[in-house]
């Protein structure tokens, strides 16, 4: 795990391909919304993080590779969330499929804007909080 502080509204670290990168990605945004003073929308951004960084590992990180979540607080009063990831393939809402599936469903829900941008390689799954 690397983290820096490129500015006072952007934070970001990486995260290698390994399970216990996901709670650490969650104590990560839980201290940066509490440092920004943005608690109450806190538990939504906590659960979206999980489902992030969740799919990022499953389908987005291949062996060998990590994934950077960057967190941007934006002067219009938005909270982004970006996870970057190296893997193939655009992320979409579907039907749930036994245990899984409803990961994106929960942050189309739960975040007021969400979307997929391209890098290279791999993709940028985002989502946005108006605070």
């Amino acid at each position: 795990m690397n983290e820096t502080k490129p500015s006072p509204a952007t934070r970001e670290c990486f995260y290698r391909r390994e399970r216990r990168s996901v709670p650490a990605a969650r104590q990560f945004v839980r201290e940066a919304v509490i440092d920004w003073a943005l608690g109450t929308r806190l538990d939504d951004v906590l659960l979206c993080v999980s489902e992030l960084a969740t799919n990022a590992l499953i389908h987005g990180v291949p062996p060998g590779r990590g994934y950077r979540l960057r967190l941007r607080l934006l002067p219009d009063g938005v909270f982004r969330v970006e996870v970057h990831d190296s893997g193939d393939g655009r992320p979409d809402v579907r039907e749930p499929c036994g245990e899984s599936g409803r990961g994106l469903m929960l942050v189309a829900a739960l975040a007021d804007k969400w979307g997929v941008a391209e890098r290279s390689p791999g993709k940028i799954v985002w989502c946005e909080f108006v605070i």
